[in-house]
């Protein structure tokens, strides 16, 4: 699964290097989204809009969709880059007060292999497909506490977390969902756009961390996978090939990262590999 990653994605910057337009507007801009707790930090501590070393869900993200103009619907889509709220918000969710969803658990990750049957994902990989850039994302590897259990307890257990990336530092594109969500019992209801990540079984040496991953999406396929107008071809929900996992990789990060109240570069800094270790013993 992906329930935390790392960012220092500048919309602007992104929109020049992808050819597209910075719908973002900055925090507060109708559409893009006031910032969240996640998002304050960005704005703290001198890291500039956009960085975020602890991305939680509920969080407002940078996304990459391709869409029509609502002026020439007829046009060719254009790439744009959007904030959207990460947890998707399901169209036909109820209103739990004028313009406000109701609360439930955030559906921050959806599995690819069962999205497109499932009533909160399903019109969504149809016909509103997206990529959230990251930078890489954590995973905590989860084994039995080595003082043992303990006064006869159920087992404790120790996490160790890890972040996994590109060794080059390129960013990474992972595959996601999105909707817009209005409460149609106002006059002139406005849109809230949410996301979600698609997840897949792990490949390869990351099947040693979590047995789940991001689903990254590679450049060759953006154009099918962004489409608008068409559904996606099956074969890009399948897991990656193990050539494309093989360029990612896992190392131990501080458990600094285990707090969302923590965010900063320390995060990323190297640690020893505790999980290893514990291993060897």
């Amino acid at each position: 699964m992906c329930g935390r990653y790392a960012t220092t994605t500048d919309p602007g910057r992104l929109a020049v290097e992808l050819d597209a337009i910075d719908e973002t507007g900055g925090f507060g801009a109708p559409g893009g989204g006031g910032p969240t707790a996640g998002e304050n930090a960005d704005t703290r501590g001198g890291r500039a809009p956009g960085v975020n070393y602890n991305v939680a869900p509920t969080t407002q993200i940078v996304t990459v969709v391709d869409r029509h103009t609502h002026e020439h619907p007829d046009d060719t889509p254009s790439r744009r880059i959007r904030r959207m709220r990460w947890g998707l918000i399901p169209h036909w969710s109820k209103a739990a007060e004028p313009g406000v969803p109701v609360k439930g658990k955030p559906l921050f990750n959806a599995r690819a292999d069962r999205a497109a049957t499932l009533p909160s994902f399903r019109d969504a990989v149809k016909y509103r497909r997206c990529l959230v850039p990251m930078d890489g994302w954590y995973e905590w590897l989860v084994e039995p506490d080595p003082a043992g259990p303990g006064n006869g307890k159920k087992p404790k257990v120790v996490k160790h977390p890890y972040f996994m990336s590109r060794p080059d530092g390129e960013r990474l594109y992972m595959a996601g969902l999105w909707s817009v969500w209005r409460d149609r019992s106002l006059d002139d209801p406005e849109p809230l756009l949410s996301c979600t990540i698609l997840t897949t079984d792990a490949v390869g040496d990351l099947t040693r961390i979590h047995d789940r991953m991001p689903l990254p999406m590679p450049r060759e396929h953006w154009d099918a996978w962004l489409d608008p107008d068409h559904r996606a071809p099956a074969d890009l929900l399948g897991p990656p090939s193990e050539a494309l996992v093989a360029e990612i990789a896992a190392r131990p990060v501080p458990t600094l990262v285990n707090s969302v109240k923590n965010n900063g570069p320390e995060l990323l800094a190297s640690a020893p590999d505790t999980a290893e270790q514990t291993t060897l013993l």
